[in-house]
């Protein structure tokens, strides 16, 4: 994988990828120049699959900007003799620390080209966080289980209850009653209505220290938490608004960046 530092700048003009490593999936774009052109998911490679990827044209002429939560993955790309590895030091921000999750930092960097600062990004993937940012400097943030995680773990950690994660998060459309009187139902009513809480209490807090924050939700579960919200809490939800493509945004800012030198 070629340093990024080192790197020949691509053009503006010319067509390239973004791609985004999740712990469940990958997710993709392409642009033209500074123009978003389509985004699409799959599943995790193989070297085999990488190996036939780097073969086609497709990946032989874009450049690839590449963000990794999952080093596993990361590795796969290292032949790719266009790509370019993004990391914490090409995020222009301050206060990042070590640890923090490349998605989450190149998320709200996209937030702040998308709608400015302070702003706080909900990222509703495998893991739940808020991630907060006010002019350019992170703020901090927390991190949970996600929403089909917590379902999947509690299966997986008992011995007799059932696994009610698929039927309860297709409907987004109203809520188990919060005093269960069956398991499933108990289930969904503890992990959606104390997630929810949860919600709400992170959201609150920020618009009482920055108000009139804009709040921005992304993430795999995103639709699902949002229709969840406007069930459970309109007024919430009208605070909220659903951008799927922040991780992107803030990939292009970075290439924008490498390109000014």
């Amino acid at each position: 994988m070629r340093p990024f530092d080192n790197a020949k700048a691509v053009l503006s003009s010319e067509r390239w990828l973004a791609l985004s490593i999740g712990n469940s999936r990958l997710h993709w774009a392409q642009f033209s120049g500074n123009d978003l052109q389509r985004t699409w998911n799959t599943p995790h490679l193989a070297v085999a699959d990488v190996q036939q990827l780097s073969a086609t044209q497709l990946i032989q002429q874009p450049a690839l900007y590449l963000a990794s939560v999952v080093p596993q993955q990361s590795q796969l790309w290292t032949r790719y003799p266009a790509a370019y590895m993004i990391t914490l030091e090409h995020v222009p921000l301050q206060g990042l620390y070590p640890t923090l999750g490349i998605d989450r930092a190149l998320a709200v960097l996209g937030a702040i080209e998308s709608v400015g600062s302070p702003v706080l990004v909900i990222d509703a993937g495998t893991a739940l966080t808020f991630t907060g940012a006010a002019g350019t400097r992170l703020i901090g943030g927390a991190i949970l289980p996600g929403l089909g995680l917590q379902f999947h773990v509690l299966k997986q950690a008992t011995a007799t209850l059932p696994d009610v994660g698929a039927a309860h998060l297709e409907d987004q459309h109203s809520l188990p009653p919060r005093w269960a009187l069956n398991t499933a139902d108990a289930i969904a009513s503890g992990i959606l209505y104390t997630l929810l809480a949860g919600v709400r209490t992170f959201v609150h807090d920020w618009q009482q220290r920055f108000p009139g924050s804009p709040v921005l939700l992304r993430g795999g579960d995103s639709d699902r938490l949002y229709g969840y919200l406007k069930v459970h809490a309109l007024d919430l939800a009208n605070t909220i608004a659903l951008e799927p493509n922040l991780i992107f945004w803030g990939l292009r800012s970075v290439k924008r960046l490498r390109e000014k030198g």
